[in-house]
């Protein structure tokens, strides 16, 4: 592992951070009506002498590209986060099932909670609580203790991804919560619907899941050895566990609470940020962070402009570039396994 200074903390930061700034000014400037960089830095320096242009970036693009950052960070500081407890490369809260838990929360409350006299405010807190529920269900059948195996964690993937997709369909249609398109948006994932509040929930999910996660980065590194040699080395693991499930759970239960299912953000970025900058977390975690960020914003833009006329769920742009590096990740930790 290289050595991490100072230098080159800041130096791949600010370099990710550009690169944010370059992704939110690409999906402020493109849509259906096309903007110029000059305009939209015209608009946020406080131009009013176009209104159209005022409208469309400020009332319509704005709030979508900070969500979709906040969504993209939050997604792939969890991936971050679960492959360094799970000790496993595959390990993503979409793959896991974690963002199913998460959504059936969400979706249980939107159908059912006018009864209980709970209004959207509790999507947030009910997503956070599928989360949590979906992670101890993870451990619950997998163990606790050891290495889990790849096929382990993937079946329970799946199977939890089938039932929480079959439940929201199911809750959705006994509650007559929505029509059939909108529930699809919610499977696949989408940042189309963009609430005030919302953005204000998940800014301050994720930055509590930082807070507390940023000061555990170095022994997220000792994870890695494996729990007996962490905890030689003095790791608190059972405390890093609990800070770690809270810290996703909160993440992950704001972001698909706002967004739906999108799949493969945690697993994209933590492993490209690892072949460019190195596995230490406490360098990787905030550049994950960025770079989910960054990501999820261009991802967004592209799915506003492939086709023209329509709109595609950014949930399928994602999984479009996700698969193919899921199923080449796959491969080779079998081909390890099998190795050794």
């Amino acid at each position: 592992m290289r050595r991490l200074t100072p230098a080159r903390f800041a130096g791949a930061l600010l370099v990710l951070l550009g690169l944010l700034l370059l992704a939110m000014t690409y999906g402020l400037c493109v849509g259906a009506s096309a903007l110029s960089p000059i305009r939209v830095a015209e608009v946020l320096l406080g131009d009013t002498s176009n209104e159209v242009a005022r409208d469309i970036v400020l009332r319509i693009r704005l709030p979508r590209v900070a969500l979709g950052a906040l969504v993209g960070a939050s997604l792939a500081a969890a991936g971050v986060l679960f492959q360094a407890l799970l000790r496993n490369p595959l390990a993503d809260p979409f793959i896991l099932g974690i963002s199913g838990g998460a959504a059936l929360g969400g979706i249980a409350v939107l159908g059912f909670g006018g009864l209980l006299g709970l209004g959207y405010q509790a999507v947030p807190p009910a997503a956070f609580l599928g989360a949590i529920l979906a992670t101890l269900l993870l451990y619950a059948v997998t163990g606790l203790r050891g290495r889990l195996s790849a096929t382990s964690l993937l079946l329970t993937g799946v199977v939890f991804n089938a039932f929480a997709s079959a439940a929201i369909v199911f809750i959705a249609s006994l509650s007559g919560l929505t029509e059939g398109a909108s529930i699809f948006l919610w499977l696949i994932g989408s940042l189309s619907s963009v609430d005030g509040p919302a953005l204000g929930w998940v800014a301050a999910f994720l930055a509590l899941g930082l807070a507390i996660t940023f000061p555990i980065a170095r022994g997220l590194n000792l994870l890695s050895l494996g729990e007996e040699s962490a905890e030689q080395l003095g790791v608190a693991i059972e405390r890093h566990k609990r800070i770690i499930l809270l810290a996703t759970s909160l993440m992950v239960g704001a972001a698909v609470s706002v967004s739906g299912l999108i799949g493969f953000v945690g697993l994209i970025i933590p492993h490209l940020l690892r072949l460019l900058i190195g596995p230490d977390h406490r360098l990787l975690l905030p550049a994950s962070v960025l770079g989910g960020a960054a990501f999820l914003v261009v991802c967004d833009a592209l799915a506003r402009t492939l086709m023209e006329g329509r709109e595609l769920p950014v949930g399928a742009v994602t999984a479009l570039a996700g698969g193919p590096l899921f199923l080449f990740l796959l491969r080779r930790y079998q081909q390890r396994a099998f190795a050794t």
